[in-house]
C-alpha cells in the first residue's frame, strides 16, 4: 500500500521556481518588443492603452491558467473531437512552429546580436548578405540549443525556473529603475489609432503577445511538470498552477508598465525604429553604453530561449501523443528546423503575417477561457461550449480577413467592428443565452 502515498506538497523554494518558470514560459519575444514601441506610439494616451495591453497580455493569460486548472488541463472536453483537436493543433501551430517560436529566435537576434554586427566595419562593406547570413547561423545555434534542452523536458524546471529566471529578473529589474529614474525625454504625443480609441488599440496590441494562446498550453505543460513532480491530486495541481500563475503575472505587469514608459519616453532615441526591439536597443545602449548593450542581449536572449524551449516541448509533447508512433525526441528535431526555417524570414515580415491569424483565433481562445469558468452554470455544458466557440470563430473569421486587408462591409453596423472586435457582443450574447438554455427533457425527470 505504501508506495501509493503521493508528495502532495511542494517546498517554497518550488513553488518559487515553479512561478518563475511560469514567468519566464511567458516573457518571451512578444513580450520585450510590444510595449515599447506600443508606447511610443501611444505618448500621452499611454495609461489607457497599458490598461488595455494588460487587460490581454496579463488578465487574461492569467486567466488561461486557472480556466486550465479548473479543467484539471482538459480545457476542450466539451468540444467534439475532431472540433478539439483542429482548435488544439492550430493553436500548438500558431505558437509553435508558424509563429511564436520563430519569433523567439529572430528577437533574440535582433537585440542579441545585430547591434554588434551593426557595429563591425566589415559588415558595413559586405553589406545585407552578411547580416541575412549571419541571422542564419545564429537562429540555427540558437534553435539547435533549444532542442537540446527541449530533449530532456523533465529537468525544465530545475534549468529554467532556478537558473535563468532569477538572473533575468535581477537584469530587468535594473532595466526599470533605470527607466523611471532617467526618462529619455518628456512624453509624446500620441499617433495612429492611439489618438481616438487607445484602450482597445492596446487590448489588440496585447493579442500580440499570444499569451493567452500560450496560457491553455503552458498550463497543460505546467500540470505534466508537477504530475512528474509527484503532485498527482487535482486539487493541489490547481492550487500550485494558481499560484505559480500569480507569481508570472505579477512578473509580466512589472515588465510591461516599465516598457511601455520605456516607449513613451524614448523621444529622440526612438526615432525610425520599426519594431519595439530597436527602441529597447537604442535605449540601452544611449544609458549604459556597450556594457548595457552586452546585458541586453543576455537577457532578451535568455527569455527568449527558455520561451523557445516552453514552446518546442510542449508542441511536441502534444503531437507525441497525438501520434504516438513517432517519438517525443523525433517531433522535438522537427519542431527545431521548422523554427529555424520559418525565422528566417524577417521579424517585421513575421509579425504582419500572424496578426490575421491571431485576430481570427484569439476570439476563440478568450471565449474558450470565459466558458470554462462557467461550465457548472449550464444546464446544457456541451451544447453551450459548441455555440460560444462556433459564434466566436465566425466572427473572428471576418476580423481575420479584414486585418488581412480584405473589403468586408456587412459586419460594419456592429459596435467595435472598426477596432477589430466585432465578436465580443455576440459572443457575450450567446454565453448569456446559454445560462438560460433549459436542461433535456425536464418534465420526464420530474415524474
Amino acid at each position: 500500500m505504501g508506495h501509493f502515498v503521493q508528495n502532495s506538497n511542494m517546498s517554497i523554494g518550488d513553488t518559487l521556481g515553479l512561478g518563475f518558470m511560469t514567468f519566464a514560459f511567458f516573457l518571451g519575444a512578444g513580450n520585450l518588443i510590444f510595449p515599447p514601441f506600443a508606447g511610443m506610439l501611444a505618448g500621452e494616451n499611454m495609461t489607457l492603452a497599458m490598461l488595455g495591453f494588460l487587460v490581454t497580455a496579463v488578465g487574461l493569460p492569467l486567466a488561461g491558467l486557472i480556466a486550465v486548472a479548473k479543467a484539471n488541463g482538459k480545457v476542450m472536453a466539451m468540444l467534439p473531437a475532431f472540433a478539439a483537436t483542429a482548435l488544439a493543433v492550430s493553436i500548438y501551430i500558431i505558437i509553435g512552429p508558424a509563429f511564436a517560436a520563430p519569433r523567439t529566435g529572430l528577437v533574440a537576434f535582433e537585440i542579441g546580436a545585430r547591434p554588434f554586427l551593426d557595429n563591425a566595419e566589415a559588415v558595413i562593406q559586405i553589406g545585407a548578405l552578411a547580416l541575412n547570413q549571419a541571422q542564419l547561423f545564429y537562429t540555427i545555434g540558437f534553435f539547435a540549443l533549444a532542442m537540446v534542452l527541449s530533449l530532456y523536458p523533465g529537468k525544465l524546471l530545475d534549468s529554467v525556473g532556478k537558473v535563468l529566471t532569477p538572473i533575468l529578473i535581477f537584469l530587468l529589474v535594473g532595466l526599470a529603475v533605470s527607466v523611471i529614474v532617467t526618462p529619455s525625454a518628456a512624453v509624446g504625443a500620441a499617433t495612429g489609432d492611439y489618438i481616438t480609441s487607445p484602450l482597445s488599440k492596446g487590448i489588440l496590441e496585447g493579442y500580440n503577445t499570444m499569451d493567452t494562446l500560450a496560457s491553455v498550453i503552458f498550463g497543460m505543460l505546467i500540470i505534466d511538470i508537477l504530475r512528474k513532480k509527484g503532485i498527482t491530486e487535482s486539487k493541489a495541481q490547481t492550487r500550485y498552477l494558481v499560484r505559480a500563475a500569480i507569481i508570472a503575472a505579477s512578473g509580466l505587469a512589472f515588465v510591461y508598465i516599465s516598457l511601455f514608459y520605456l516607449g513613451a519616453t524614448a523621444g529622440e532615441i526612438a526615432a525610425g525604429a520599426e519594431n519595439g526591439g530597436q527602441i529597447l536597443t537604442n535605449y540601452v545602449t544611449h544609458e549604459f553604453g556597450t556594457m548595457g548593450t552586452v546585458l541586453l542581449a543576455a537577457v532578451v536572449s535568455i527569455a527568449c530561449l527558455t520561451t523557445a524551449v516552453g514552446l518546442i516541448t510542449a508542441c511536441s509533447e502534444y503531437f507525441n501523443e497525438l501520434l504516438p508512433k513517432v517519438s517525443y525526441k523525433a517531433f522535438v528535431i522537427f519542431f527545431s528546423l521548422v523554427c529555424a526555417t520559418v525565422a528566417n524570414v524577417g521579424l517585421t515580415q513575421l509579425i504582419n503575417i500572424s496578426i490575421p491569424v491571431l485576430m481570427t483565433i484569439y476570439p476563440v481562445a478568450i471565449a474558450l477561457v470565459a466558458i470554462t469558468f462557467l461550465t457548472e452554470r449550464f444546464a446544457r455544458p456541451e451544447f453551450s461550449h459548441r455555440l460560444v466557440l462556433s459564434v466566436a470563430l465566425f466572427f473572428g473569421v471576418f476580423d481575420g480577413l479584414k486585418a488581412a486587408g480584405f473589403e468586408i462591409n456587412f459586419l460594419s453596423f456592429m459596435p467595435l467592428h472598426s477596432e477589430g472586435m466585432a465578436w465580443l457582443l455576440p459572443v457575450g450574447i450567446a454565453i448569456v443565452a446559454c445560462l438560460f438554455v433549459p436542461a433535456k427533457n425536464q418534465t420526464v425527470a420530474a415524474s
